[in-house]
């Protein structure tokens, strides 16, 4: 009772962080080790120990590969590489911008992921409108297009990571059953928003061109060539060594490092700044790292204890049906953060109940990523837009949440009845 609580006064601490006027990433912590230690009262510590160092050789997995992802992501940005996309949009009609940033954000997140997505399209979206209204709606269909886009890619989501290193799905089924689920839960909403939409967008004023580029054409070219060729290469090197993805992220950041110093070589360090890997790492969002950390510590606790697998028995008793219990693990993450949800259910579900590849897997992939879009605190990407655009729970609920609500539940449908031919 004493972990339980302390989970869920840390989760309330989470939730609530703008009012407390506490970091979630501290929070998180904070509950991971509490957890641990309310764990260990009256244990056996040597039990416990090796049960903390199993979950810490799982959790380190994800964490590095975050890690891995979110430096190239950085060292791209950082070259400029992500403006030849963005470059490329000329139209200002309403309705053919929202198709554009819905396709870009949907197939963007499935090789990058929903958090980095959001912010790259929120760059862009600033860039392509001036009103406000405009920006918010483009706002909203880049956290529901990030958020599906990344449920069809192993490594498009943290939640798609984590049943992929957990060995739970594999790159080709989450591929090939999931992608069509995802697109119709971005088209039901985008079809929506699109009636609401007409006319031509302002453009904001062209920003000052007088300062120098930090790098080449050529330069920027190739570093985007490279890290998107590196993050692609991650499932191919898992299905070649049967290495964890882990090892493929390194290896990919390792030859990314390495063509980076090549083709800066000739410049004093303080020309490299931001242009090298440490000029990167100093940007990551290392909190948001750490808050995946400590969510995934406190779930390691509660499974260590037995609680997962009693709350897996009490909604099969209750619910029983196993779609219905996923759809309702969808629904709690537009409420409550998809991560330590997925991660409960692998905690619930063992790969003796439901084997690799199990149709209850997969649509935990997508239920978990789609439904967070409902609300905009249910996700990374909601969370991020609500602090680039300063888009309001109220705003996003009134506008937002129904058309996203309608999307979720047309591509779980699409899913169920795809599963049941």
């Amino acid at each position: 009772m004493l972990i339980l609580a302390i989970f869920v006064l840390g989760y309330l601490a989470i939730v609530f962080e703008n009012q407390l006027r506490l970091n979630k990433t501290a929070a998180a912590l904070l509950t991971g080790v509490l957890c641990w230690t309310a764990y260990v009262v009256g244990q056996d510590t040597h039990v416990v120990n090796e049960q903390l160092l199993h979950h810490f050789a799982g959790i380190s997995q994800i964490v590095f590969f975050l890690l891995g992802a979110m430096t190239i992501v950085e060292l791209i940005d950082a070259h400029d590489g992500f403006e030849l996309i963005t470059s490329r949009i000329t139209t200002t009609n309403r309705r053919k911008l929202l198709v554009t940033i819905s396709v870009l954000a949907f197939v963007l997140s499935a090789v990058l992921d929903n958090l980095t997505t959001s912010i790259v399209m929120m760059s862009l979206v600033r860039k392509l409108a001036s009103s406000d209204v405009d920006r918010r709606y483009f706002g909203g269909i880049v956290i529901i297009a990030a958020n599906s886009g990344g449920v069809w890619s192993p490594i498009g989501d943290v939640t798609t990571t984590m049943l992929w290193v957990g060995g739970q799905i594999t790159t080709t089924a989450i591929v090939t059953r999931v992608v069509l689920p995802a697109l119709v839960s971005v088209l039901v909403p985008m079809l929506w928003i699109s009636v609401r939409l007409r006319g031509e967008v302002e453009r904001p004023p062209a920003a000052s061109q007088l300062a120098a580029q930090p790098t080449t054409p050529f330069e920027r070219k190739l570093v985007l060539v490279a890290g998107m060729g590196v993050l692609l290469f991650v499932p191919v090197f898992k299905t070649l060594t049967h290495l964890p993805p882990v090892m493929g992220m390194l290896l990919g950041l390792g030859v990314l490092w390495a063509v980076t110093e090549a083709i800066h070589t000739q410049k004093h360090d303080d020309g490299k700044g931001t242009l090298s890997v440490a000029g990167a790492l100093q940007r990551v969002d290392s909190p948001s790292v750490l808050f995946f950390l400590g969510i995934l510590l406190a779930i390691g606790a509660l499974q260590s204890d037995g609680q997962l697998s009693a709350l897996a028995r009490w909604l099969e008793q209750t619910i029983g049906n196993v779609d219905l219990i996923t759809l309702t693990i969808g629904l709690s993450s537009s409420v409550v953060d998809n991560v330590p949800l997925v991660a409960a259910a692998q905690g619930m579900y063992s790969l003796e109940t439901f084997a690799t590849d199990h149709q209850f897997w997969l649509f935990l992939a997508y239920c978990a990523g789609t439904g967070g879009s409902i609300l905009i605190i249910g996700s990374a990407a909601g969370i991020a837009v609500m602090g680039i655009q300063r888009i309001t729970f109220g705003w996003y609920v009134r506008h937002l949440s129904l058309p996203a609500l309608f999307g979720y539940l047309a591509g779980a449908a699409v899913y169920l009845a795809l599963a049941a031919l």
